[in-house]
């Protein structure tokens, strides 16, 4: 038997993860159309004799986009990404809750907790998703899976949906076959009847382009992309890009679990419900870039980083993005240092025009407990100059 069958690794896998949390909180919306997209001025508001009362998709002013919906908005219709107005003239019915970050945050460390208890090899990739490597756990797959869906709705009160094949690549793919709180496990010996059927695009790697070009091909499906050489995928993707099309197309891959990562940058953005004038709108500008400098602070502190390069990102009213860095001398982590040096950043940015969205970056990440803290530099307020 092949290294590649000895492994097996397990994709977890939350089931409409923000959805399930918030419904955690107002079970009386189990079985109801909902999205998660509002503000706070969609918070539920409590009627006299008790009950809540929500605010529904027709209540929605603004230019956001919905964050996530139930399974029974989905069947309407609706999904993630979508312009939250366009998500009301489908179904001005659902329910519409603000976003929640806190609870998701808190829901996701119980869940990763739940997948250790059962397997230490865990690498997290999102915040509602991780592989473990369950090679060396007792018992079939099949039972091993069932334990890790136990843990976490012990831990959560949630479902998880669970794949379990011999490498990361195809245990994403299987994760999502019997959504939502299913089971699945393969073997090398079922891509060619399980994988290569589906869509090109369910790769993670095979982007927009990359389907667009395939299709433009007459390749629509995995099994198509496998029916090809490696030498005609690299005379149309490239070597490195063709190459790897062959493999993946094949069910081949050979990354490891990796349970310690070093993150390449930390971020926050807002899009704004209706355009910033820099002038008019200074105070509201103010206090959203304070908070983003914030939160960003508030992730580097928490997971033990400091940043060496500090950044911002505008997008205007014409849709025209704009960004700006600043290489530091010295690494911070606190929110007064990273306001004041985005700000340096922003004072090289012509503010002529309506502003749709702000966010602020940090890279040039380094372990805290590794470096010499100076003390914080002066906080400003740079949107009131």
């Amino acid at each position: 038997m092949s290294d590649q069958e000895l492994r097996r690794i397990a994709h977890i896998d939350m089931d409409a993860f923000f959805a399930s949390c918030e419904l955690s909180r107002y079970p009386e919306l189990k079985g109801l159309p909902m999205v998660v997209a509002g503000g706070s001025s969609h918070v539920p508001r409590i009627r006299e004799d008790g009950t809540r009362e929500f605010s529904r998709l027709r209540d929605y002013a603004g230019r956001g986009v919905l964050t996530t919906a139930t399974y029974e908005a989905r069947a309407l219709g609706l999904n993630s990404a979508m312009p939250t107005m366009q998500a009301a003239k489908l179904a001005p019915d659902a329910v519409l809750l603000p976003v929640n970050f806190e609870l998701y945050r808190h829901y996701s460390q119980l869940f990763k907790a739940a997948i250790r208890s059962i397997s230490p090899q865990v690498e997290n990739i999102g915040i509602d998703e991780v592989y473990a490597d369950v090679s060396s756990l007792p018992g079939d797959a099949t039972e091993i899976a069932q334990q890790l869906k136990s843990a976490v709705f012990a831990a959560t009160g949630l479902t998880c949906s669970v794949g379990i094949a011999p490498n990361k690549l195809l245990a994403k793919l299987c994760s999502e076959m019997q959504k939502p709180d299913g089971i699945t496990v393969i073997t090398m010996s079922d891509v060619p009847s399980r994988i290569w059927p589906m869509a090109a695009k369910k790769i993670n790697g095979i982007g927009p382009k990359a389907s667009a070009k395939l299709e433009s091909l007459q390749i629509k499906t995995i099994g198509q992309i496998a029916a090809m050489s490696e030498a005609w995928l690299v005379q149309h993707f490239g070597n490195r890009y063709g190459r790897w099309l062959y493999r993946v197309s094949r069910g081949q891959d050979d990354r490891p679990v990796v349970t310690e990562s070093v993150p390449v940058s930390m971020s926050r953005e807002t899009t704004f419900e209706r355009n910033l004038h820099p002038v008019r709108d200074k105070p509201a500008l103010s206090e959203a870039f304070t908070r983003l400098c914030e939160r960003v602070a508030n992730d580097l502190q928490k997971k033990g980083y400091t940043c060496c390069k500090v950044g911002i990102k505008l997008r205007f009213e014409d849709f025209k993005t704009v960004t700006r860095d600043l290489t530091l001398s010295t690494a911070i982590s606190d929110a007064k240092s990273l306001r004041l040096f985005a700000g340096k950043c922003l004072k090289r940015i012509n503010l002529d025009k309506r502003i749709r969205l702000l966010g602020v970056k940090t890279s040039g990440l380094l372990r805290a407990d590794r470096i010499d803290q100076t003390d914080s530099a002066q906080f400003t307020l740079d949107f009131d100059e």
